[in-house]
């Protein structure tokens, strides 16, 4: 991670990856690091949306999706705010903990099934802890393109926060409420009372810890399909179609021919890779969408939560998703 610079370390792994340098770490909250990426010579970074994150392949090998929470107009750098989890598997303390200013990461394309849908009238944006970073950027956006919003950020206490300078410098005082309840969330943010009337033409966005996602669900249930967006950091406990296929079922690969038996404990994607084939995966949990395959034949049992519906009817998540038919057959 430390070599000089060569072009050979700049070239990309594939298509959709590249070598970032890591330029700057900053403290910015208990347990949160922002993490300052460039192009290694200076080059204009792709161009990206607010809601996007990024796979990051952090040192021992492990992939992690990560929120870009900087401007997404500005190309010339893309910040990402990690927690530390302790009691996690490894990827955030990989990041805290062995990394340098300096080293060269190697980072995936980005990707966004949080983007801000156009339109709406007023955006409410709800963050919890480190479910800021990609609400901030898209702060920066609706900031820069003048649109009526209001951003509410949930945190135990103010050095629990972070990018609260970045915040009260982009975000009008009217606009930006913050809520610290001190571990306790009754003292905090009254969630079900700020979303019980939904107002005409108005969008809310909501990411965070599951707790502070249940409350949000539960707060906008009543709200119009279409005018809810959120970003589950961690999965939420799993639930099953009573239709869904019990033990094992088979999965054909159209291209290769290849037809495979997936088990009750097993995953599709697991099965592919005994098979001796590759499909390319993070969190594995159906949040982040790197391995959406498309489906031929078959009905789905779909257990990821980034999929919209019309998705739904021609693409799977093959980390989570399983079957409700006999065989499925996918584009593969």
């Amino acid at each position: 991670m430390n070599a000089p610079v060569a072009h050979d370390l700049l070239r990309p792994q594939s298509a959709s990856t590249l070598r970032l340098q890591l330029r700057g770490i900053r403290l910015q909250a208990e347990g949160i690091h922002a993490f300052e990426l460039v192009h290694p010579e200076g080059d204009e970074l792709p161009g990206v949306e607010a809601g996007a994150h990024v796979d990051v392949t952090v040192p021992g090998g492990q992939v992690r999706s990560y929120s870009l929470a900087g401007d997404p107009n500005d190309r010339s750098r893309w910040t990402l705010g990690v927690l530390r989890e302790s009691k996690g598997q490894g990827g955030s303390r990989a990041l805290h903990d062995s990394v340098r200013v300096g080293d060269l990461l190697e980072i995936g394309a980005p990707r966004n099934a949080f983007s801000l849908k156009p339109g709406a009238e007023h955006v409410i944006l709800l963050a919890g802890g480190i479910g800021i970073t990609p609400l901030k950027a898209m702060a920066h956006v609706l900031t820069a393109e003048g649109c009526s919003f209001e951003l509410h950020y949930c945190a135990r206490s103010p050095r629990h926060a972070a990018f609260i300078d970045e915040l009260r410098a982009l975000v009008p005082a009217d606009r930006l409420h913050l809520h610290f309840d001190g571990g306790d969330p009754a003292r905090g943010l009254d969630i079900a009372a700020l979303l019980a009337r939904p107002a005409q033409g108005c969008h809310v966005y909501y990411c965070g810890p599951s707790g502070f996602m249940k409350a949000c669900a539960e707060a906008t249930s009543h709200w119009n399909a279409g005018t809810v967006h959120c970003e589950h950091f961690k999965a939420p406990a799993p639930t099953r179609p009573v239709d869904a296929v019990e033990g094992c079922f088979e999965v054909r690969l159209a291209r290769t021919g290849i037809t495979l038996q997936v088990q009750p404990e097993q995953t599709i994607v697991r099965a592919i890779e005994l098979a001796g084939h590759r499909v390319p995966t993070s969190c594995l949990s159906g949040l982040c969408g790197a391995c959406k395959v498309d489906y031929l034949e078959g009905e789905v049992d779909h257990q990821d939560y980034i999929l919209s519906d019309e998705e739904k009817a021609r693409c799977l998540t093959v980390c989570c998703s399983r079957a409700k038919s006999a065989t499925l057959v996918l584009d593969l």
